[in-house]
């Protein structure tokens, strides 16, 4: 039987008293972090070509640590777009998740190539090996160029929370073309090869570093874990204090989408009769002191609580 698109509609409204959380990203202008991915990806495979043409490491991690920046960006762009979709019957939160699902995915293979990169530099260290310093050092300068270019771009739409942190990514990415223009410098006047992979180390520490971050933020959202602007605790005792609720139980906090907590729980009242200024009250609170407006609640009697 065909589903009436209407009824899906009303079923996913929010009416007045509920949340103000429309499980759709909206209002986002992705136009000059688009183009900043596009240039700094490009300039990660140029990059990458270079370094294995001159048989750098470092220049090799500078790609690297650029391609995880500009690959998570676009992946998070990718899911901005999905995450426009509306609910629908089969997704009743609408695809906001789909943002830490990519951010997820990208840095299992991020974690890839850092071992990569070390297994690689270990063995370069017993066994040195020939670097085209110069070239190594061209290439570097141009992509401290490309990513102090990116930078000045991100700086003129500070307002969109995604270019803010893509700023931080390209300063992160601004130190590996340092680290590989220094080795290429070195390499170019000294002779001194394990400089290459010893910096490259470096530059793959920084990816390690940026890397396990963002894993770390995305288990614990896929894992529906509570925000880290809640406390789930006082969350809790905050709802045992208003006046007409005897206990709380069953309680869960977590994100629908990032920056949108909900709650749901079992209350246990005085009596029915005053549960629509009891639910009053806690919606007031929860807004006004945790910042959550998604809320569903069970009222129950203490007869009905004690049941098995």
């Amino acid at each position: 039987m065909p589903h009436d698109h209407h009824s899906i509609g009303s079923l996913h409204a929010h009416r007045h008293g509920d949340a103000t959380h429309r499980h759709v990203i909206e209002g986002r202008n992705p136009r000059v972090l688009l183009f900043s991915v596009l240039l700094t990806l490009a300039f990660a495979a140029v990059e990458a070509i270079a370094g294995y043409w001159s048989n750098s490491l470092a220049l090799i991690s500078d790609a690297g640590h650029m391609l995880t920046d500009s690959t998570a960006l676009g992946l998070a762009l990718l899911a901005q777009h999905i995450a426009r979709r509306p609910p629908s019957p089969r997704h009743s939160f609408g695809f906001g998740r789909a943002e830490a699902l990519a951010a997820f995915i990208n840095a299992l293979a991020m974690l890839a190539l850092v071992a990569w990169i070390a297994y690689e530099a270990l063995h370069r260290f017993s066994a040195p090996q020939v670097v085209a310093g110069e070239a190594v050092f061209i290439v570097a300068l141009i992509g401290m160029t490309v990513n102090l270019l990116v930078a000045w771009l991100l700086s003129h739409d500070k307002g969109n929370v995604n270019t803010r942190a893509a700023l931080v990514h390209v300063l992160g990415d601004l130190l590996g073309s340092i680290a590989a223009l220094c080795a290429g410098a070195i390499i170019y006047f000294t002779g001194w090869y394990p400089v290459d992979p010893l910096l490259s180390i470096g530059v793959s520490l920084l990816i390690l570093r940026s890397t396990l971050a963002v894993l770390k933020d995305a288990y614990h959202f896929l894992m529906e874990g509570v925000p880290r602007n809640v406390d789930y605790l006082q969350v809790g005792a905050d709802l045992a204090a208003i006046d007409g609720v005897n206990s709380v139980h069953d309680l869960h906090v977590w994100e629908m989408t990032p920056g949108q907590p909900a709650l749901i729980g079992h209350v246990e009242i005085r009596s029915l009769e005053e549960w629509p200024w009891v639910l009053a009250r806690i919606k007031a609170m929860l807004l006004e002191k945790h910042r959550i407006d998604h809320i569903t609640l069970q009222p129950e009697l203490p007869s009905m609580a004690q049941e098995p």
